[in-house]
């Protein structure tokens, strides 16, 4: 009997293997496989590339941390006085001692010394300085000795202006203002991603303490340097959220579209309102018949005068340091505010009828809304002084962490280099094609997530836009090689 045999050669196909049990099924990725690839690609390329820009802004913000400490240096012959007064003069002859000096120019704001060491501010509206600058003359309350007089930017004495236009600017204009607001538009975007990505790292590890604290005796470079910018990050990752929210309300493009959300959400930041109805307003006009234009000057000595309006807002309650602004004509009333920025804030304000001493309005800081208020203090708190000098000594330690930041993730794409010798470009970039490679559903989500962040901050929507297009360039090209 003769055995036939089947032979098998190259141009057979190799029997199908029998499909695999279901315990032996692969496991279908979750979110977290398809999103951690975006966000690997996403804090590659702005770390990269907006990495310069978050060095700018750190550096520049470490300087301007220091500003309300070091203003009281450089300006303490205008802030103080030689002793203590113990009973400050009469503060309308404060303003006229000011104005004895310096006439030119309507009197906008008078801010009574707060302390016994302190001088009276007598703000000018002059038209010799440049626009947004006004002039702020220094008045001993005890002796009307005028101590000198400043260009200041709203509360903002030279030295600190001059150091805030160059953390928000560089000195460049308008032009300069989009390296801020990079910046800041791409600060959070950068924080979270790295964030969730070394928390799902050290979970996978079950090891903790290392989302603070680095691996420093690990054999390879690699994961040393690696561990310093997971736990450097995550030390300094909420405070970098805060600046990041806080600078973007400052900032050209962006600012706009947050101010119109928070009004249209009713978290606008409320004032008070310094109408006065139409029989005070006639009242008051009848009044300075015959005293000229009844003018901010005027209103500052009728009815009861910068000194009955100081008086009675101490009355209501209203405690230094102080702003008083003069109407600016009949129909307002004075309206005094209190401008205590550091822990607790004191921001009550009140709106005084100049012709009778009666209180209009008044609103509280109690009353602000709940994002109004978080405004308030993530903004003194940028500034450095909700919390004083600790404050500033937190801004500087995040400033120098952020740039350490940026630092190590370029030593972290040096590390991954090639070591050919034929080779001197930095580490690879990292794979693409993960948004290919995920759910629809998902894809969808990412692109239209993205569009609508970048629609509202135009300078994290641009750059990302040009990331993909770099990105779709480099795999066309990839493409062509592989074929070739």
């Amino acid at each position: 009997m003769t055995s036939v045999t089947t032979r098998t050669d190259e141009t057979t196909s190799p029997p199908t293997p029998p499909d695999p049990s279901p315990s032996e099924q692969p496991a279908t990725p979750g979110v977290w496989a398809h999103v951690r690839p975006l966000l690997h690609r996403l804090h590659f390329y702005a770390g990269i590339l907006v990495g310069p820009f978050l060095v700018l802004a750190a550096l520049t913000g470490l300087v301007y941390a220091a500003t309300p400490t070091i203003e009281q240096v450089v300006h303490r012959h205008e802030l103080f006085v030689d002793a203590p007064v113990a009973e400050p003069l009469s503060l309308f002859d404060q303003v006229q001692a000011a104005r004895a000096v310096y006439p030119e120019g309507a009197v906008t704001q008078v801010r009574p010394a707060a302390a016994p060491d302190r001088t009276t501010a007598v703000v000018l509206a002059a038209d010799d300085l440049p626009e947004g600058l006004t002039r702020t003359v220094f008045v001993d309350p005890g002796t009307l000795e005028v101590r000198g007089a400043l260009a200041t930017s709203g509360d903002a004495l030279p030295f600190r202006a001059w150091v805030s236009e160059l953390h928000a600017s560089l000195h460049l204009g308008a032009a300069g203002r989009l390296y801020s607001e990079t910046a800041a538009s791409w600060l959070w975007v950068v924080v979270l991603g790295g964030l969730a990505m070394w928390v799902a790292r050290v979970a996978r590890t079950r090891r903790l303490r290392r989302l603070v604290v680095p691996e420093v005796r690990s054999a390879r470079p690699h994961k040393r340097v690696l561990s310093w910018h997971g736990a450097v990050g995550t030390l300094i990752a909420l405070v970098l959220l805060g600046l990041s929210a806080t600078g973007l309300t400052w900032s050209a493009y962006a600012g706009e579209n947050v101010e119109s959300l928070r009004h249209a959400l009713g978290w606008a930041t409320p004032a008070v309102d310094p109408s006065l109805s139409a029989e005070a307003a006639a009242a008051s006009a009848a009044a300075h018949e015959g005293h000229g234009d009844g003018g901010p000057a005027m209103m500052l000595e009728m009815g009861p005068g910068v000194n009955g309006v100081h008086s009675i807002a101490r009355a209501e309650g209203l405690r230094a340091p102080l702003v008083m602004t003069p109407p600016a004509d009949h129909g307002q009333a004075w309206v005094v505010r209190e401008n205590q920025r550091q822990w607790p804030t004191q921001a009550d304000a009140i709106a005084v009828n100049g012709n009778d001493g009666t209180t209009v309005d008044r609103l509280d800081f109690a009353d602000y809304p709940l994002a109004a208020k978080l405004a308030r203090w993530g903004i003194d708190a940028h500034m450095g002084t909700l919390f004083g000098f600790w404050n500033q000594v937190v801004l500087a330690v995040v400033a120098v962490g952020l740039v350490a930041l940026v630092v190590i993730g370029y030593r972290l794409w040096w590390l991954r280099r090639p070591t050919s010798s034929a080779s001197w470009r930095p580490g690879p970039a990292v794979p693409r094609g993960a948004l290919r490679r995920a759910p629809l559903w998902l894809t969808v989500t990412v692109l239209a997530l993205a569009a609508a962040v970048g629609v509202f901050l135009p300078l994290f929507g641009i750059p990302l836009a040009v990331f993909l297009l770099v990105d779709l360039a480099l795999a066309a090209r990839a493409r062509r090689r592989a074929a070739a």
